[in-house]
């Protein structure tokens, strides 16, 4: 089982993938397309082409993981969209409000990083 945590790296491809894809085949748009390394633990999000489905690629330092969520009914409503870059970059909460069909621009949580103050009197 693969749990999505606060520290995951999370890139989600902006261009459709080909969904006949397997591991290697999403591996090498990770280097050729993404200019990413699959082996790196960033956890690659997919989408195909009618934004019915999903595929979640991951190396946990033994192996890939390939994980796909399709749709019964509906459309993913949110992908990033952009000219000039190959890749958006996801939060953990925001990553499990779009595997639920959400829009994981609208997710609110709280700041990746934040400043732990001692209460030390200045």
């Amino acid at each position: 089982m693969i749990q999505v945590t606060p520290q995951m790296r999370i890139l989600v491809a902006v261009a459709p993938a080909d969904f006949r894809k397997g591991i290697d085949g999403l591996a090498r748009v990770c280097r050729d397309v993404l200019r990413q390394d699959p082996f790196s633990g960033y956890v690659f999000v997919f989408g195909n082409r009618r934004r019915q489905a999903i595929k979640v690629l991951i190396y946990d330092g033994q192996g890939f993981w390939l994980c796909q969520k399709r749709l019964s009914k509906g459309r993913f409503p949110w992908w990033p969209h952009s000219e000039s870059e190959a890749t958006d970059r996801l939060q953990a909460h925001q990553l499990a409000v779009l595997l639920s069909a959400g829009d994981p621009t609208a997710a609110q949580g709280a700041a990746a990083w934040r400043r732990v103050d001692g209460g030390a009197p200045e």
